[in-house]
C-alpha cells in the first residue's frame, strides 16, 4: 500500500469519526436534557454488595432521590450499582452512562435511564453538564479523575458553583492532608480557599444537605442584579454547550476571528 493511499484512508476515517462523536453528544444531550437536576456519583467498580461503602452509596442515592433529584452514575457494578440501586428503589430517576471498554463493562440492573458511549470525553461532559452536585466514594483512577476535573472547573470558575462531597473520611483524609501540606503549604500551587471546594464526611445526610444547600444558593444568586455590566448578565447565566461558564478571550494582539466574535 502506497503512503498516499494510507494517508487518504486514515483521513477519511478521521472525518467519519467526527460524526460518531457528534452522534454521542446529540444522543446524550437529547436524553440528559430531560432528566432535570441531578447528582453525579462516582466510586470503585470493585466494591461488593454488603461492604460498608456500597451501603453508604445506596443510602446517599436514596436520600438524593427523595429530594427530587436524579442520580447519575457510570452504569457499571460496585459503587455505581449501589447508587443506581438506591435511586431506583426510592422511586427516583436512576441514570447510567455506560461505556464500551476493551474488557466489557457489565451494566447494572438498576438503571431506568440509560445512555451508551464509545468515547470517555463525551461521557464525562454528561456527568458534569447536567449535575448540580457530585458525590465521590472510594474508588480508583476514574474516581480521582472525575474529582480533580471538577476541582479544576470550580477553581477556575469555569463551572457554576456546586457541592462536591467526598464520602469516607478514612479513604479521603490522607489525600486531603497531602493537598494541604504539599500543594498549599510547601509549594503554594493552590490557594487556601481551594480546600473549601469539597466536603469530606461519613454521613449521607450531611452529604446530601451540603449539595442541596449549595444548589439553593446558586439558584438565589441567579436572581441577583447582573454583575457583568457589559453583558448585563451574571456569568452563571451564560453557559457554553458543555455546561461551563463563558470566559473572557485573551487580551492583546493575535486574537482569532472566533475570539473577536465572542465565541
Amino acid at each position: 500500500m502506497a503512503d498516499g493511499e494510507f494517508t487518504h484512508r486514515n483521513a477519511a476515517e478521521e472525518t467519519w469519526r467526527i460524526f460518531r462523536i457528534m452522534s454521542e453528544f446529540v444522543e446524550g444531550i437529547e436524553v440528559m436534557s430531560r432528566v432535570g437536576p441531578a447528582v453525579s456519583m462516582f466510586g470503585s467498580a470493585r466494591t461488593l454488595p454488603g461492604e460498608p461503602y456500597y451501603e453508604m452509596a445506596t443510602e446517599c442515592a436514596r436520600l438524593v432521590a427523595q429530594r427530587g433529584l436524579a442520580v447519575i452514575t457510570g452504569g457499571g457494578p460496585g459503587i455505581m450499582e449501589a447508587a443506581n440501586k438506591g435511586a431506583a428503589e426510592a422511586g427516583g430517576k436512576s441514570v447510567g452512562l455506560n461505556i464500551a471498554l476493551p474488557l466489557e463493562q457489565e451494566p447494572n440492573d438498576y438503571q431506568n435511564i440509560t445512555v451508551d458511549f464509545h468515547y470517555f470525553f463525551a461521557r464525562k461532559v454528561m456527568f458534569l453538564r447536567y449535575a448540580i452536585g457530585m458525590i465521590c466514594l472510594p474508588g480508583g483512577f476514574g474516581t480521582l479523575d472525575e474529582f480533580f476535573e471538577s476541582m479544576t472547573l470550580l477553581q477556575t470558575e469555569k463551572a457554576p458553583p456546586m457541592g462536591v462531597v467526598l464520602m469516607g473520611r478514612e479513604f479521603w483524609n490522607p489525600m486531603a492532608d497531602w493537598l494541604r501540606t504539599a500543594l498549599l503549604d510547601k509549594y503554594g500551587n493552590i490557594s487556601p480557599e481551594d480546600l473549601n471546594l469539597y466536603t469530606i464526611t461519613d454521613d449521607p445526610e450531611v452529604a446530601v444537605n451540603t449539595i442541596c444547600e449549595c444548589y439553593e444558593k446558586r439558584l438565589a444568586a441567579v436572581e441577583e442584579p447582573p454583575v457583568d455590566h457589559e453583558l448585563k448578565l451574571r456569568p452563571t447565566e451564560r453557559l457554553t454547550a458543555e455546561g461551563t461558564v463563558y470566559g473572557v478571550p485573551p487580551a492583546g494582539r493575535g486574537k482569532s476571528k472566533a475570539q473577536r466574535d465572542g465565541w
